[in-house]
């Protein structure tokens, strides 16, 4: 890896906006879905990954679910259901309630909190089959009290209409039950404006290549989406109590994702930098995906050397990295100082797969420096707010003439006279009854 001073590094992160070619792809199949929904789909889906479907083919059956559990080993389904048993334990605690604030007046405000009713989430079905991510984007949904939840998957190339099976299993024990085999753009499109198989949702969640990210960008307005992912990011801030191994390890282990992933040391100490650079060399030797973490580190790897930690922490804060691994004497001592990252851990047992797999906390994590101004996936983004207000009498004749002034301002007529109505219905109304009390009294 290359050392330098932190002064000399930029990073490049590279935002997928795609090929005018990929573009206009992505342009017509999500026209051609809205126009011809089935029709198109299945087109698409012959065309794309070589299946031939028809209509009644594209819903994975429970047949078909049952069987892929005879198909996964057993350690895996108790280490998914041991993993879907922490993240829906950690994401229970991020739950809210609707709340409201009666005024002594008898006004009332609040906001009132509902679940999305239908949510889409896309698992890619290649070589980035990843049966974590279905966790990390149903259960929180479910979670948050979403009452449907569908998943789309791609079914096999080739011919085979097949689902991974692990896909399968991972999808059934964060329970959902509405699955298609069905990927790419196409799906994306489907998910956003329905066809006659496949009802349209509210939001649409979960990873995929560039068509599906496009598709994601295209379709966002018609429905919601989480986000447009970029490449995976590590930073590891550590000092010489570092263990070189460890820090090694946690840079290869985002770089292996893709060769635009960055993987980055920020450290004081040039003995840990030059030991942790060897160690490097050592580890990608043994890695199945050697090419493609040496590609990542080549190109956006780096070890840079900065006069302190504190000043190490500064460059994390203007990185706003994905993932940040805090690796010094104290990591806990430094916590209050961390203002961007996407995940923070903490200590040389935390390393980065404990939170992309098992603790709890969500893997799906900003990127592209996003860290900056958004967050993980949570609950939250599963739930819509309302906000609520019942004004009293007492509170509109208070305020009625400031609102009114408010709305002359920005000429408004129509909002002034609508409160003006009520002020004058009022005044005629005490005025009224003035005249009634008046006329008992003479009697």
């Amino acid at each position: 890896m290359r050392i330098m001073r932190a002064e000399q590094f930029k990073l490049t992160r590279e935002v997928e906006y795609g090929t005018p070619e990929q573009n206009e792809s992505v342009r017509s199949t999500v026209e051609a879905l809205r126009t011809r929904g089935d029709e198109a789909l299945l087109e698409l889906t012959e065309k794309y990954d070589g299946v031939s479907l028809s209509a009644s083919d594209l819903r994975v059956t429970e047949e078909e679910i049952q069987a892929a559990y005879s198909r996964v080993e057993p350690d895996f389904l108790d280490a998914i259901r041991g993993a879907a048993a922490n993240i829906r334990r950690y994401h229970e605690r991020q739950r809210r309630q609707s709340w409201m604030d009666v005024q002594p007046d008898g006004t009332v405000l609040g906001q009132v909190l509902r679940p999305l009713k239908r949510v889409g989430v896309y698992v890619p079905g290649g070589k980035a089959a990843y049966p974590s991510s279905v966790l990390m984007n149903v259960i929180p949904a479910q979670v948050a009290g979403v009452p449907e939840i569908v998943m789309v998957t791609p079914p096999a190339t080739g011919g085979k209409a097949g689902v991974d099976p692990y896909i399968l299993v991972a999808a059934a024990e964060a329970g959902v039950k509405e699955m298609y085999r069905v990927g790419g753009a196409q799906a994306i499109a489907a998910l956003a404006y329905g066809t006659e198989s496949i009802p349209p949702v509210d939001k649409i969640c979960g990873p995929g290549n560039i068509y599906v990210a496009l598709a994601k960008r295209a379709v966002y307005g018609a429905v919601d989406i989480d986000s447009i992912a970029g490449p995976s990011e590590i930073a590891v801030l550590a000092d010489d109590t570092a263990e070189p191994a460890y820090v090694a390890a946690d840079l290869l282990s985002q770089a292996e994702h893709d060769e635009m992933a960055s993987s980055i040391l920020i450290t004081p100490s040039r003995g840990l930098a030059e030991a942790v650079a060897a160690e490097v060399e050592r580890q990608l030797a043994l890695l199945p995906r050697a090419a493609i973490a040496r590609e990542s580190i080549d190109r956006h790897g780096a070890i840079l050397l900065v006069d302190s930690i504190a000043a190490g922490v500064d460059i994390v804060n203007r990185l706003a990295p994905e993932h940040l691994e805090v690796l010094t004497a104290d990591p806990m001592a430094l916590l209050g100082s961390i203002e961007n990252a996407g995940a923070i851990f903490l200590g040389p047992y935390s390393s980065e797969p404990v939170g992309d797999y098992y603790a709890g906390p969500n893997h799906i994590i900003p990127t592209n420096g996003t860290a900056r101004f958004s967050s993980p996936v949570n609950v939250d983004d599963f739930i819509k707010k309302s906000s609520l207000i019942s004004y009293s009498r007492e509170a509109l004749l208070r305020d009625g003439q400031a609102i009114m002034t408010l709305a002359r301002h920005e000429g408004l007529e129509g909002h002034a006279r609508a409160i003006e109505v009520r002020l004058e219905r009022e005044a005629a109304s005490a005025a009224e009854a003035a005249n009634q009390a008046t006329d008992g009294k003479r009697d």
